[in-house]
């Protein structure tokens, strides 16, 4: 499996992992959903988004849709390093262990989408 597809297969499953369990979602990212519209906006905007632009990219391998999953996860990595300054957050390990994820994953995907082309692809 190409980076590109693996990076595709883990927004999917994060995204998967929201929508079904969004209370530890929420907890591992250090949000406070406060009650059943907070969970609604976890599944939804955490998890539902994720999934269908991870599984969209992984079903269909296309460069457009890698790319897209790439710049998903480096616009994740600049806002994470943005909020260092405007939000002084505590990191934790999770902290650190998400941006290097995003990191790894958005370099990963645009890679792949720039220096491999599946046979048919004309994106």
């Amino acid at each position: 499996m190409n980076l590109g597809r693996l990076a595709s297969a883990t927004l999917m499953l994060s995204g998967a992992a929201a929508v079904a369990m969004p209370e530890r979602v929420a907890t591992a990212m250090s949000l406070s959903p406060t009650g059943k519209r907070g969970l609604a906006e976890t599944r939804a905007g955490l998890g539902g988004t994720y999934a269908g632009l991870g599984a969209w990219a992984f079903v269909t391998n296309s460069r457009a849709a890698r790319t897209a999953v790439g710049m998903t996860w480096l616009g994740a990595a600049a806002a994470r390093v943005a909020s260092m300054q405007l939000d002084q957050p505590e990191p934790d390990m999770t902290f650190w262990a998400f941006l290097a994820t995003e990191v790894v994953m958005g370099v990963g995907a645009l890679g792949s989408a720039a220096f491999s082309r599946p046979k048919g692809d004309e994106t």
